[in-house]
């Protein structure tokens, strides 16, 4: 029998990542001669994967970029940024206590990201966090990516997870739309990279520090969602 299982986010949700993304969004604005981004802007850039991000900005400074030229970027932020890994980037403050307290409970825990998974990995293993995780998987792991239902799903398989005993926990609509999509309950953090309030986007329970994601929420969310497995 499968075990219960909660999937996390990585960048906003698990692991506060803003600093070094920033940086090599930047550098790659500089790279272009445009002006760089604000700490403070940053959150509306991020959530939907590197490529995205670079896009975003770009537009925002003026200089939308033509397929060919965005590639050439993303290849400038993927060297920066791999080349600097882990950097600053550090857990959020509780979320290791609350996956010790899952695991204890008996339930598995695993990474779904837009991230690319080898990114994923390298900053996990540079964090010394990456055997917390049943599976690890990015935007290049299956054919689909999140919001696509199928990234959740196939994440909870390779982890040997429940889908029907299971929470995803994110930052975003993204996060809250792969959720939805896939019929499983989702918690959000309120203090990841979102440019609108998560409580906007309806998850099942929103949340400010990781002591609040706590082993009889989640299975009250699973048994809401699943009333045949309680």
């Amino acid at each position: 029998m499968a075990d219960p299982i909660i999937v996390f986010d990585l960048d906003g949700t698990l692991v506060e990542t803003a600093p070094d993304l920033l940086e090599s969004l930047n550098h790659c604005l500089r790279h272009l001669n445009l002006d760089v981004v604000d700490p403070a802007e940053i959150r509306r850039y991020v959530g939907f994967g590197g490529r995205i991000m670079i896009e975003r900005a770009c537009v925002a400074h003026g200089h939308p970029l033509k397929q060919d030229e965005l590639e050439t970027v993303y290849q400038i932020f993927l060297e920066h940024y791999e080349g600097n890994m882990p950097g600053k980037s550090e857990p959020f403050p509780g979320v290791l206590d609350a996956i010790k307290a899952f695991h204890e409970a008996g339930y598995k825990t695993a990474v779904c990201t837009n991230k690319l998974e080898g990114l994923s990995r390298r900053l996990l293993e540079g964090l010394g966090i990456d055997h917390l995780f049943s599976a690890i998987c990015g935007a290049d792991t299956f054919a689909q990516r999140k919001p696509h239902p199928s990234h959740l799903f196939g994440t909870i398989e390779m982890a040997g997870g429940d889908p029907e005993r299971c929470v995803m926990v994110g930052d975003s609509r993204t996060d809250i739309d792969t959720a939805k999509n896939a019929g499983i309950p989702v918690v959000a953090v309120d203090f990841g990279y979102t440019d609108q309030p998560v409580h906007m986007y309806e998850p099942s329970k929103v949340i400010s520090h990781f002591d609040e994601l706590t082993v009889e929420l989640a299975e009250r969310l699973i048994q809401s969602a699943f009333p045949q497995t309680a």
